[in-house]
């Protein structure tokens, strides 16, 4: 059992609805995030339902890179040890190319893109060091393609991190003696702070704890990758990576 688990973004939508599923689980929580208010209440909350379990919080901007090793380390070092890592902290500002939102996109691509390459790199120093470990990055469906509209950076982020996840799955190939894995999640629409904006009527939507529930039981068997929920978002990834584009524009 991977028992010591570190999750960015904790400090609501599916960083929080994860840390909940994996405390009742008995895992031991490092939480991450910006609020740490949110953060401490939440800390409160698992421990006043699962005693048996610790949880430690953490202030944490990812974009603030010095900060992220720092805080990976005092993590490890509060908990004896890293087991997993969830990459998970994420943005979803952003505008169409061309119309004056550059730097929406801009903070878009510094949250999602670099800062999850310096979490990544944080938690694979630690797991190379120990020689076991579980890197799990958080994409997204729309990384299938490339997205219209306010969705184009979004997009372009999530297949960037996907990429280097992929890379890191590589460097693994043929090494003996490192009990090391890679998953790449691609959340579908559950409801969380990030997609408030899409209409929750939607068929397609699911609720966070079911969404956070499929999502846990992909971390936990350790896949490669996986569409969440895997209906009705895998046949989707499929119609998505060979439509015509102007089909694609369609499903989103």
């Amino acid at each position: 059992m991977r028992k010591n688990v570190l999750i960015t973004g904790a400090s609501s939508g599916l960083g929080a609805g994860m840390a909940r599923i994996l405390a009742a689980k008995g895992h031991h929580l490092a939480l991450t995030a910006r609020r740490v208010d949110r953060l401490e209440a939440l800390r409160d909350e698992l421990l006043a339902a699962h005693p048996g379990i610790e949880v430690v919080v953490h202030e944490l901007d990812v974009n603030d890179h010095d900060q992220v090793f720092a805080v990976f380390k005092q993590a490890i070092t509060d908990l004896g040890g890293l087991d997993r890592v969830i990459v998970n902290a994420g943005l979803g500002k952003g505008g169409r190319i061309g119309t004056g939102k550059f730097h929406a996109n801009k903070e878009t691509a510094e949250t999602n893109f670099i800062a999850a390459l310096a979490q990544c790199e944080a938690a694979m120093e630690h797991f190379y060091e120990r020689k076991a470990g579980h890197l799990v990055v958080i994409s997204s469906m729309s990384a299938m393609r490339g997205m219209p509209s306010s969705m184009t950076t979004y997009a372009a982020t999530k297949a960037g991190i996907a990429m280097i996840a992929e890379g890191i799955r590589s460097d693994l190939i043929g090494r003996k003696g490192l009990d090391i894995k890679v998953t790449t999640l691609y959340p579908g629409y559950i409801a969380s702070e990030m997609n408030e904006g899409v209409q929750q009527e939607t068929r397609m939507m699911v609720d966070t704890e079911t969404g956070c529930r499929a999502l846990v039981k992909k971390i936990e068997a350790e896949v490669v990758d996986a569409a969440v929920p895997g209906w009705p978002w895998a046949p989707i990834g499929q119609v998505m990576k060979h439509a015509p584009l102007g089909v694609v524009r369609r499903l989103v």
